[in-house]
């Protein structure tokens, strides 16, 4: 008996182990699940894009010259009217010098016309008055009478010349008053193009000398992608952050979204091909978003890169599942998935979707608060379990 407990427990005990280990296993071990939760659930779109002052002016010559002198610096706060720089301006003084002249020439030669005009007049009347009494002949008459003629049209001739000349003095004073370089605006210098001492030749280009900015207020040019751009609109709340300052949030709206994204402008030559499946054809396609965002100290540049998010989409108090629980959802929104019950058996159920990321999914109708929906089976990857009920807010 002794030995049939020495030898036969340890047999027992191992046979009930084995049977244990071998025992079917529940249905619900079989299934990985993520209980369904309320909560907020948002729909993001991510973009890149560039700060920019809102009103940025190139300040330039209208006149070629010298630039004698410069008056600002770079980031220096100016107002309108403030001088910028001044052009060398005796090229102009001469030539407004010169138009006075020729005034001044074709006001004394009116003068001489205008004697020569009285003249003539007088020798017409007198002309007319012995034709009265038949004591000269009609042809001395006649003679008087076209070099009255004459002598009005020259007159007259004269005068236009003068309004053409005076018209030139106006041109000449106005080309040395551009000598004068003034700010258009309030405004910060944001770039210095042109030194003092340099040359500037205004014949085929304007020569821009400064660049100014109004800061106060920045604009963003955020890049939506081409599968994003359906999703964006204006008035959508949006937000950025900066490379160097991750933790400020600048909060606006979205004032504008392009029609047509900034390669438009590139020559037919690049939308032929790329019309024709060339190279083109692949390039990624991108359109702005443009919003304004206050910037009253100043801490936003210009340039700046701004990681920009918009939202899309936004449901409070939803019931939410992962979305590696649905099939295949329909144009309306409606779909299956399978929900575990306490006594482990699984079951088909008809829901209606709403609002979907990449992770989760709003549930409109189908489930309750706290049921269980599968999500995958034992040995599959559970990540998709852990993203689903983590959520998106």
């Amino acid at each position: 008996m002794r030995r049939w407990i020495v030898f036969g427990l340890p047999v027992l005990v191992a046979a009930v182990a084995i049977a244990w280990w071998m025992r079917p296993a529940s249905p619900a071990a079989k299934y990985v699940t993520a209980p369904v939760k309320v909560g907020e659930l948002e729909q993001r779109v991510l973009a890149i894009g560039r700060v920019q002052p809102k009103t940025l002016v190139s300040v330039g010559a209208q006149v070629s010259g010298l630039v004698k002198r410069l008056h600002v610096s770079l980031g220096q706060q100016v107002k309108a009217g403030e001088l910028i720089a001044e052009v060398d301006a005796e090229p102009q003084q001469t030539a407004l010098r010169t138009a006075q002249a020729a005034v001044a020439a074709l006001k004394a030669q009116l003068a001489a016309r205008r004697a020569s005009l009285a003249q003539a007049e007088s020798t017409y009347r007198r002309q007319e008055a012995l034709m009265a009494l038949d004591a000269t002949a009609r042809a001395e008459l006649e003679a008087a009478r076209a070099a009255l003629d004459s002598a009005r049209a020259e007159v007259g001739a004269l005068g236009a010349q003068i309004e053409q000349a005076r018209t030139q003095v106006d041109t000449a004073r106005i080309n040395l008053g551009y000598t004068r370089i003034v700010a258009p605006m309030d405004g910060v210098v944001v770039a210095v193009v042109t030194r003092q001492g340099q040359t500037l030749n205004s014949f085929q280009t304007t020569p821009t000398i400064v660049m100014l900015a109004q800061m106060d207020v920045m604009t963003v040019r955020a890049e939506i992608a081409e599968a994003d751009v359906g999703k964006v609109k204006p008035g959508m709340p949006v937000w950025f952050t900066t490379l160097g300052d991750t933790q400020t949030r600048h909060e606006s709206k979205i004032a504008q979204v392009e029609p047509a994204p900034e390669s438009i402008t590139q020559d037919a030559g690049s939308a032929l091909t790329a019309a024709a499946g060339g190279q083109g054809a692949n390039r990624a396609v991108y359109y702005n978003a443009v919003f304004d965002v206050p910037n009253p100290d100043g801490r936003l540049r210009p340039s700046m890169t701004a990681q920009v998010t918009v939202l899309t989409a936004r449901e409070s108090k939803a019931l939410l599942v992962p979305t590696a629980a649905l099939g295949a959802v329909d144009a309306a929104g409606k779909t299956q998935v399978r929900v575990l019950d306490a006594k482990g058996d699984v079951a088909q159920r008809d829901v209606h979707i709403g609002l979907r990321t990449n992770t989760t999914a709003a549930v409109l109708s189908g489930l309750s608060e706290g049921e269980k929906v599968v999500v995958g089976e034992t040995g599959s990857d559970p990540a998709a379990a852990n993203e689903g009920e983590s959520g998106e807010r």
